[in-house]
């Protein structure tokens, strides 16, 4: 008689694997980007006109002529 125990064992370290890897494939692609230490996102050309504009690097009439053109 064939003992069904290390077919047991096999399939239940097999499953812990690929537990491991569902969850690092997790990790890796959906983790949020604004964690420390992870990922930075990358600001658009909006985001930095719209930050030169707070800064007072432009105008409010520069501001709104290249807000237009890229809304274009």
């Amino acid at each position: 008689m064939m003992d069904n125990s290390a077919h047991l064992s096999f399939w239940g370290m097999h499953l812990l694997w690929w537990v491991v890897w569902l969850v690092l494939l997790y990790w890796i692609f959906a983790v949020p980007y604004n964690i420390p230490g992870q990922r930075s996102k990358k600001d658009t050309p909006l985001d930095i006109l719209k930050k030169r504009f707070a800064q007072g690097e432009i105008n409010k009439e520069e501001f709104l002529e290249k807000k237009k053109l890229l809304e274009e």
